[in-house]
């Protein structure tokens, strides 16, 4: 199973989400072809209801452990309720471009 299945599931499972992206993002940066090494996650779900930003990214780090401990290097948090989701007209801000290694 692919490190971007695991954590869509895991996402799935704990948080039942209304709409999720699981963005591999690892091409746009100096790794090797291939990699699961640099994700962003857009998450909607209602479990956000009346829950503060910087703990709302604390829960997904934390059921995340093991991936963050492993192959994912870095993880970008799109997090929102479906009123929020709405309100953004269904999108998040692009990635900047990686500063990093020879890229």
């Amino acid at each position: 199973m692919t490190t971007a299945q695991q954590i869509n599931d895991k996402i799935v499972d704990e948080f039942q989400p209304i709409y999720l992206d699981v963005i591999n993002e690892s091409d746009n940066h100096n790794v090797p072809a291939g990699s699961e090494s640099h994700f962003k996650l857009v998450v909607v779900s209602q479990v956000f209801k009346d829950t503060p930003l910087i703990q709302r990214h604390r829960s997904i780090n934390k059921l995340l452990a093991d991936q963050l401990a492993g192959s994912v290097h870095a993880l970008s948090l799109h997090t929102h309720t479906p009123d929020e989701w709405e309100k953004r007209g269904g999108s998040v801000p692009v990635s900047p471009p990686c500063k990093g290694g020879s890229k």
